[in-house]
């Protein structure tokens, strides 16, 4: 039988997004008999001709319906858009009603995370909008507890509604200690509940 999986899926543009995934598939690793499968979307067009490869140069290759279909636990990641998801995870997304229709992902544990260029650019609107197709296709949403140190000391990113980053400054993508153990955190819990509802 295969080793049942937490699915890390996301969207990064600058590679801030991807550097919080990296995180919290880290953190999903660390529970014993789950393991962490990262998987990315592809870009999107306004130019309908426009073609993406189909196994991107660098990075986490595409995630596929079987990959989203068969995981135990799901954590969807996306930068900030206007304090939405970016349109290729919403497009993505968009794409799961087989899923919806047979009752795939119910009650599998889910949670989000995002990435903001500004404080205040919309990190809980992005997460809470991210969770809106969850609560559809039925999986079971956790967020962080503030039972986590972290959480009351961060002065960049996190929040009880899932792992946020500020990607301000000179190096975007760098992540604070705060945020890297908000991730790992967040991987480990979706991954220890996974465990417990897949046994």
């Amino acid at each position: 039988m295969a080793t049942p999986y937490v699915l890390v899926l996301y969207y990064s543009r600058y590679g801030a997004t991807l550097a919080m995934a990296q995180q919290i598939a880290r953190g999903v690793e660390q529970v014993a008999g789950i393991e962490a499968r990262l998987r990315t979307v592809p870009a999107v067009s306004t130019t309908i001709e426009a073609t993406q490869p189909a196994v991107p140069d660098t990075g986490a290759i595409y995630c596929t319906e079987e990959d989203l279909k068969h995981c135990a636990g799901l954590i969807l990641g996306s930068p900030t858009r206007f304090g939405n998801m970016a349109a290729p995870m919403k497009y993505f997304l968009d794409g799961t009603s087989s899923l919806w229709l047979n009752g795939d992902l119910v009650d599998k544990p889910a949670a989000v995370f995002t990435s903001t260029a500004s404080l205040h650019g919309g990190q809980e609107a992005t997460l809470l909008s991210m969770m809106l197709p969850l609560l559809h296709q039925g999986m079971v949403i956790t967020g962080i507890p503030y039972t986590e140190a972290a959480l009351n000391l961060t002065r960049t990113g996190g929040t009880p509604y899932g792992a946020s980053h500020l990607a301000a400054g000179d190096t975007p993508s760098r992540l604070s200690d705060d945020e890297i153990t908000l991730c790992q955190s967040l991987g480990k819990r979706v991954a220890r509940l996974a465990a417990q509802l897949h046994a």
